[in-house]
């Protein structure tokens, strides 16, 4: 780091150990609960053993951490498939290769008596630590309520079961809180790696490129201030000033900020929904209407029914010998302009579903208009085999056929659904409904619990439609199949 300031401004990285009674803050924040903004931005709340923070409902996953520990990692390797397998706790063993200015080694003679140290430069020191994650609120709050990390950790391997633990290796940066030397490297990583701190940071704005200043903070930026670079509540920043960074200017103690709540349910969630050159542009709305995107509809459809054909007989007969006909079910859903159209599938629940799903009704798990239950009891044994990998869908290839659905679209829904939200019912009735889509391909929320991802993915699609990312979906879809197939 490289930064002067005026005398009266002095700018550090991180000088001050978590402990320090007078420890500065930026935006009203030490590096510790900057850290927490960080990963809560990326929708992780981190629970610390013995620390009994409330525990956020709408947060995605849960980072288990002992009460010094500082981690960052790309969670992104390993999101596709912990989205498949499900696991209860996800074992992340985080590598850290970092150069050190020296490190020291003793050296013995041959009965092991000491004779000096040696001192050796530009060292690589590498630290490996466990961080826990996992979607299971239960669990965090055992691992918060435990004495010590080693007892949370027994009594984690406890109420899970070998196989609902997944492992991962993943490199990364860890640091101790309570180290000044390691608190400093990471806030020099910090702010090098979060380029939009506003994700979970409502008060501060972007003065220039990477410059980031509190809204009671006076800045004008002058050719000698280069970014990365946070500048906290009450101070000045003139065009005289020369900064370079990473670095941050702390806010003046007597005007440190309070802070802010962090809201859940805007943030987006873990992993990109799609590659950000498909989903920068805004998209012309003309691509679900062009007689290509028809032609592509009806040759990828056909190819998929040539493909998919010797399936059919195997599922008939197995729907036949459990619970004899009808096979096929057509269910009233919408597509363009709200006609209705019979959404093809395979027969997956008893034939007095119906009247089942109305004693039901008081057991629905669902946020939003559709209805779910864990272990759906409507379902019949071939039911759920063919749910679980998406065969029940099939006859889906010749509602694309015929014109009422398309190989990408939002998820096809009946006309009560469609009621609950006027904006979202107009996009997804100005497109043809699809096989699939980017919210079944980028949903994080628990089945049944999702409703907001729902909305807000299928108004991007109908936003940002293209070629390329239908493309992108199918085969993003394709991946994602033979993944669940594999780890079956």
């Amino acid at each position: 780091m490289s930064a002067t300031l005026t005398p009266t401004s002095p700018i550090d990285a991180a000088s001050h150990s978590r402990s320090s009674p007078n420890a500065p803050t930026v935006w009203g924040m030490d590096w510790m609960e900057l850290h927490a903004r960080y990963w809560a931005a990326r929708g992780v709340q981190l629970v610390r053993v013995g620390e009994r923070t409330p525990l956020v409902a709408h947060a995605e996953l849960f980072m288990l951490l002992d009460k010094h520990t500082l981690s960052l990692f790309r969670l992104a390797p390993i999101l596709d498939d912990v989205s498949w397998v499900k696991p209860e706790l996800i074992i992340v063993r985080v590598s850290d290769s970092a150069k050190q200015p020296y490190s020291e080694r003793l050296i013995a003679d041959e009965n092991g008596k000491f004779i000096r140290l040696q001192r050796i430069y530009d060292a690589t020191q590498v630290r490996i630590g466990r961080v826990v994650l996992t979607s299971d609120p239960d669990l965090a709050a055992v691992w918060q309520q435990s004495a010590d990390a080693g007892s949370g950790w027994e009594q984690l391997r406890k109420l899970t079961r070998r196989t609902d633990r997944y492992p991962a290796k993943l490199r990364g940066k860890l640091f101790d809180a309570n180290n000044p030397d390691d608190l400093a490297r990471f806030g020099h990583e910090l702010i090098q790696r979060w380029p939009r701190p506003d994700a979970t940071i409502s008060r501060i704005r972007e003065v220039a490129p990477g410059i980031w200043a509190d809204k009671d903070a006076k800045v004008d930026v002058g050719s000698g201030v280069r970014g990365p670079l946070w500048v906290g509540a009450g101070r000045e920043i003139s065009t005289s000033t020369t900064a370079v960074g990473p670095a941050v200017l702390w806010d003046k103690p007597e005007q440190s900020p309070p802070k802010e709540q962090i809201e859940w349910l805007e943030l987006e969630n873990l992993s990109s929904p799609a590659p950000k050159s498909l989903l920068e542009k805004r998209g012309t709305g003309k691509w679900a209407h062009s007689p290509f995107k028809r032609l592509f509809d009806i040759a990828a459809a056909s190819a998929g029914i040539l493909a998919t054909f010797p399936v059919y007989p195997l599922v008939a007969l197995a729907i036949l010998i459990e619970d004899g006909r009808p096979i096929f079910f057509a269910h009233k859903r919408e597509t363009l302009g709200g006609r209705q159209f019979g959404c093809l599938k395979f027969r997956s629940m008893r034939k007095d579903s119906e009247e089942i799903k109305a004693r039901l009704m008081a057991q629905n798990q669902a946020d939003g208009p559709q209805f779910f239950i864990k272990n759906d009891p409507r379902l019949t044994k071939v039911g759920a085999f063919i749910r679980e990998y998406q065969i029940d869908e099939l006859p889906q290839l010749f509602n694309i056929v015929k014109g009422d659905m398309s190989v990408v679209g939002p998820r096809p829904s009946p006309f009560k659904e469609n009621q609950y939200c006027p904006p979202w019912r107009e996009a997804r009735l100005s497109v043809r409904p699809g096989l699939t889509g980017l919210w079944q391909i980028s949903r994080t929320r628990e089945e049944g619990n999702d409703f907001q991802e729902w909305i807000k993915y299928d108004i991007r699609y109908v936003e940002k439609q293209s070629f390329w990312l239908d493309l992108w979906i199918i085969w993003r879809t394709i991946v994602l199949l033979v993944k669940r197939a594999t780890k079956s």
